[in-house]
């Protein structure tokens, strides 16, 4: 599911906003919404974490790319052995979807920001 700006969602599932309070040293409890609580979404926020392997790949191929038809031989067979050992990571990079984290503003006034899009279900 992609949430849009704008979009009307409701919570799917309960989600606890703070750890338990303490005050005098009396637990107090803790903040929650309640599942269904209704709000609008306010941004949306596609994220890609790339790990140190996938912008090793990157850089290397648009090297290789770039430049590889001018290499020495041997660099360049060094160079394409070392894109190649980095394709597996490339690859699950690719077949990976990206996180979607969202800002919704809740009808009771609360802002929920950085949450991931799963939690909520339109309205």
């Amino acid at each position: 599911m992609t949430l849009k700006e704008g979009q009307r969602v409701v919570l799917a599932a309960d989600t606890r906003l703070t750890d338990s309070a303490e005050a005098s040293g009396v637990v107090i409890g803790f903040l929650s919404l309640a599942a269904g609580t209704g709000g609008t979404v306010e941004q949306v926020v596609g994220h890609q974490d790339e790990s140190e392997d996938v912008r090793e790949y990157e850089r290397l191929k648009s090297l290789l790319d770039a430049f590889g038809g001018e290499m020495p031989a041997e660099s360049r067979k060094q160079l394409e052995e070392n894109v190649a050992s980095l394709e597996p990571a490339w690859t699950a990079f690719q077949e990976r979807a990206p996180r979607v984290t969202v800002r919704v503003r809740f009808d009771n006034g609360f802002i929920l920001d950085g949450a991931d899009e799963a939690v909520f279900a339109p309205a």
